[in-house]
């Protein structure tokens, strides 16, 4: 396949860019960026000096559409919901990895964004990317899921499709790293605020509550709301989400990990830890993984999920490969199936 790659210069587009050279059945033959198209990609990034030789192209679909087979967005949520409509009257395949195309009910993108949606009739046309659990591979459109709703939905998956949790006991608390926030400069991420500090941002407004909701109400239609909380800390990337909730029944630290090692048998990407073992930071970073680790405590009938991605890798231009291979029938893997970065 030929593809294209609309924000090439952020840093889930750069991370896009990095799989696909590695992809077998890919190539990227042009890539795109509004603000940066009159500069070179290696003048921006050093680290990629004459490695890309592709220039660095301004944003016009009927060219795109001429050159690839397929075109990413990764462009910003409030961006991708005016490029991607060109795309989508042409049937042409989209991926879209901002927020633009997640949520199916009317106002709730209003609601959680500040600002108009997408027409609904084009956010219908999208199925929703959480890769292990697609509804309709074979969609031309994908609204790739993101970060804290990756980590979150998959976290909760297994217990809430075996019917084993207390619906209105959910609490997450997810921690990000500052890549999170994207290229763009605010006090929050400055170096100066961030560095040995931990804020708590986004208390109960954070734009992923609709869409962990929705999904997981997939699941289980009877659940109404969750206690979600995000905080961002001193690294680079990576989503740190612990994940609490009371269980219908007891049950057993293996036999928790067992369930979990079932549910996820067929998917390549989730490791599931052993029993007395969780996940850390460092044994994703720079890959597609998502590693979960669990516990059990009986004395307060409550389990304890503890999950770590990468941000910009499960959590953005990863998972949005696995889709492109998915849609395209590769091997899941393709592109993909790489060490992580350690230490």
């Amino acid at each position: 396949m030929k593809v294209s790659i609309v924000g090439v210069t952020g840093y889930s587009g750069l991370e896009l860019l990095r799989y696909l050279r590695q992809h077998p059945f890919v190539e990227v033959v042009s890539i795109h960026s509004h603000s940066m198209n009159k500069k070179s990609l290696e003048d921006i990034n050093l680290h990629l000096k004459q490695l890309i030789s592709l220039p660095l192209e301004k944003i016009d679909p009927n060219e795109i559409m001429e050159k690839s087979d397929l075109v990413f967005l990764a462009t910003p949520s409030g961006i991708s919901k005016e490029l991607a409509l060109p795309f989508i009257e042409a049937d042409f395949p989209v991926i879209d990895l901002s927020g633009d195309f997640r949520l199916k009910e009317i106002g709730e993108y209003e609601n959680w964004y500040g600002s108009s949606g997408a027409p609904m009739d084009m956010i219908q046309k999208f199925d929703y990317g959480l890769a292990e659990y697609r509804e309709n591979p074979e969609s031309k459109w994908v609204a790739n899921p993101g970060c804290y709703a990756t980590a979150a939905e998959l976290s909760l998956a297994p217990l809430l499709k075996a019917d084993k949790l207390v619906l209105d006991s959910i609490v997450i608390d997810a921690k990000s790293g500052v890549s999170g926030a994207g290229k763009g400069l605010s006090q929050i991420t400055h170096f100066t605020e961030t560095h040995d500090n931990m804020t708590l941002y986004k208390m109960n407004s954070h734009q992923h509550i609709p869409e962990i909701i929705q999904q997981l109400k997939k699941w289980e239609s009877q659940l109404l709301a969750i206690q979600f909380s995000t905080s961002l800390i001193p690294v680079t990337r990576g989503i740190f989400l612990t994940a609490y909730a009371k269980l219908q029944e007891p049950i057993s630290d293996e036999r928790l990990v067992q369930l979990y090692q079932a549910h996820f048998e067929k998917s390549p990407f989730i490791r599931v830890q052993e029993v007395g073992h969780y996940p850390v930071l460092k044994q994703v970073i720079g890959s597609n993984y998502c590693d979960i680790g669990l516990s059990y405590n009986p004395k307060m009938n409550m389990v304890t999920i503890v999950t770590v991605l990468d941000n910009l890798g499960k959590g953005a231009a990863g998972q949005a490969i696995q889709n492109l291979n998915i849609f395209a029938g590769f091997d899941e893997r393709c592109g993909l199936d790489q060490l992580p970065i350690y230490p």
